[in-house]
């Protein structure tokens, strides 16, 4: 089984990834978990650095070869619902939580600061589920399984992913609406 977790950036997908593998009970089904973020960079996965947006252009093809011999994985990402898997967990977050956190995250870790600009069109994303629409347009409805995290600690959130892993809660692409946003 391969599952892709992904959301908008600031959505919980690497604390409640890492609530999952911390938990007594592990990764369900053994899954390996790879934080994409954490391997692109390292191995090579990308084409180029896109200046004006300080960020890497990921090369899907690479990423793809580099995961080839994992039939057993959790992939961790904004862009995992991009490649082939059976399962796509979306986690959301309301869009004003969104910048809050993005605001936080900045200023806990500099390195990882973003421009308001970009914590703007992350929380406009969020907004238009796009993430949400890419994974359903890819995977189909009956693949895909949103998380609400807005007001959600990273262990209930993993106890979400689980159940959705471990097939105890159905598919809910469409459950969560942020369009009061605008």
């Amino acid at each position: 089984m391969r599952v892709a977790v992904t959301g908008t950036p600031g959505t919980g997908k690497t604390s409640a990834v890492d609530a999952l593998e911390g938990s007594d009970e592990g990764v369900p089904n053994g899954l390996e978990v790879v934080h994409l973020n954490e391997v692109i960079e390292p191995e090579g996965l990308y084409e180029e650095l896109d200046e004006e947006r300080d960020s890497l252009v990921v090369d899907f093809e690479a990423i793809a070869d580099f995961l080839a011999d994992r039939e057993h994985v959790l992939i961790e990402s904004h862009l995992a619902h991009h490649l082939d898997v059976d399962r796509v967990i979306v986690l959301r977050c309301a869009p004003e939580e969104l910048e809050r956190r993005l605001e936080q995250r900045g200023e806990d870790d500099p390195s990882r600061a973003e421009s308001d600009a970009s914590i703007a069109e992350n929380a406009e994303s969020e907004a238009l589920d796009v993430i949400l629409a890419e994974a359903v347009d890819r995977h189909g409805r009956d693949a895909v399984y949103e998380i609400e995290t807005t007001d959600r600690t990273p262990s209930e959130v993993a106890g979400e992913i689980r159940a959705a892993i471990l097939g105890d809660r159905e598919p809910s692409a469409g459950t969560v609406d942020y369009t009061d946003y605008f």
